[in-house]
């Protein structure tokens, strides 16, 4: 009697959808540990990185048994592809973290500066020499889940703003609005949002 994993249904079909399916969660999980590091967030990198490692090996391990089955390839690549793709939208969704947003336009901007301080962001307004006259910078730090909100208020009352957004690993003092629940995704790092910020 053949025992099942040695069926050719189990060799061409289950082996290299598991490894299809693993490699996406592997992947998924380094695109996430590869954001938390950047942050500084070590925990959550030490956690994510062991179950990295431990469902690469289990991968690994798996393709080098069967070398002489090219469906596992194509499954361990594709895997691959496709978990680049799913980390970036898990990351999307989680939207962790804080960036600097930059903005020029040109004068007057009070009311732009009044919307956004009524709506409890902080903001630092500098005057400026443009190409074509006088303008004026708007400097901010954020929550990444509040960007989106901002460049809409920002795109109200200047449609053709010139804006920069980076990534900021360490904010000590700032502006943000109140937390607001969210059902983007079901839960929250802990100790991610229990520092407090003074307005600026």
């Amino acid at each position: 009697m053949i025992e099942f994993w040695q069926t050719h249904g189990y060799a061409w079909v289950i082996l290299p959808f598991f490894i299809f399916v693993a490699r996406i969660l592997d992947v998924s999980i380094a695109t996430l540990r590869f954001m938390f590091l950047a942050r500084g967030a070590r925990m959550q990198t030490i956690v994510l990185g062991f179950f990295e490692a431990l469902i690469w090996i289990i991968i690994i391990s798996q393709v080098i048994r069967n070398l002489d089955n090219v469906m596992c390839y194509f499954a361990y690549a594709a895997g691959f592809a496709a978990g680049s793709y799913t980390g970036m939208k898990i990351e999307e969704r989680l939207a962790i973290g804080k960036v600097v947003l930059r903005v020029i336009v040109p004068p007057p901007m009070q009311a732009l500066i009044d919307e956004l301080r009524n709506q409890k962001f902080g903001v630092t307004c500098v005057e400026g020499e443009g190409a074509k006259g006088p303008v004026n910078l708007l400097f901010m730090a954020l929550k990444r889940s509040d960007v989106e909100r901002v460049i809409a208020i920002i795109n109200q009352f200047h449609p053709n703003a010139f804006y920069t957004i980076e990534d900021l690993r360490y904010v000590r003092e700032g502006g943000f609005p109140p937390a607001v629940a969210s059902d983007t995704f079901p839960f929250r790092i802990a100790g991610r949002w229990r520092m407090r910020f003074r307005s600026l």
